[in-house]
């Protein structure tokens, strides 16, 4: 049997970071099942989920504190469970870019609380526009509707958001496996 634990990690970004940590989980017989990673200003963030013998998860928490420290970085973890999925959803990708203003993300994720929607990823960014400059948000979701939701009215309340915020909005079903 297969223990996880959710291990979250960040510290000054430097060159070899992933490689630290990596080589550290592997040596405690851990594996990394998933990550996400990104420079956040002059931050590195990982989060990530990491599987290792039920006899080792002791071993490893134990250790954590140590590779830590020896890495320069702040680490929390959580055990966790397998993933369960509903299977009673429908998967669509929710994309949104305008210029960079608060509540965005607050915007479009309460209306989606709202309808029970559940979110299986979010990423988001603010770059410079080509040629002005100005700072563009961009928002790309993976999330699950219920099938006793109603897509065109959901669709509808987006765009309600999309005017209120100013916001450029696509809401896609995605196939088998996430792809569109």
């Amino acid at each position: 049997m297969s223990a996880l634990l959710v291990v979250s990690a960040s510290g000054r970004d430097r060159l070899g970071i992933v490689d630290d940590l990596s080589s550290a989980l592997l040596e405690l017989d851990a594996n990394i099942d998933e990550s996400r990673m990104a420079l956040l200003g002059g931050e590195f963030a990982m989060i990530l989920l990491v599987s290792c013998a039920d006899d080792r998860i002791d071993t490893l928490e134990r250790a954590l504190p140590t590779i830590a420290e020896r890495c320069g970085l702040d680490i929390s973890v959580r055990r966790t469970l397998a993933q369960e999925k509903s299977g009673r959803g429908r998967p669509y990708r929710l994309e949104c870019v305008s210029l960079d203003t608060p509540g965005i993300v607050h915007a479009v994720t309460g209306l989606l609380r709202r309808r029970h929607v559940s979110i299986d990823d979010l990423e988001a960014d603010t770059t410079g526009a080509p040629f002005t400059g100005a700072p563009m948000f961009r928002m790309r979701i993976v999330c699950e509707v219920p099938e006793d939701q109603n897509v065109t009215r959901l669709r509808r309340e987006l765009e309600e958001v999309a005017l209120a915020h100013d916001l450029d909005i696509s809401f896609r079903p995605l196939g088998v496996g996430g792809e569109e």
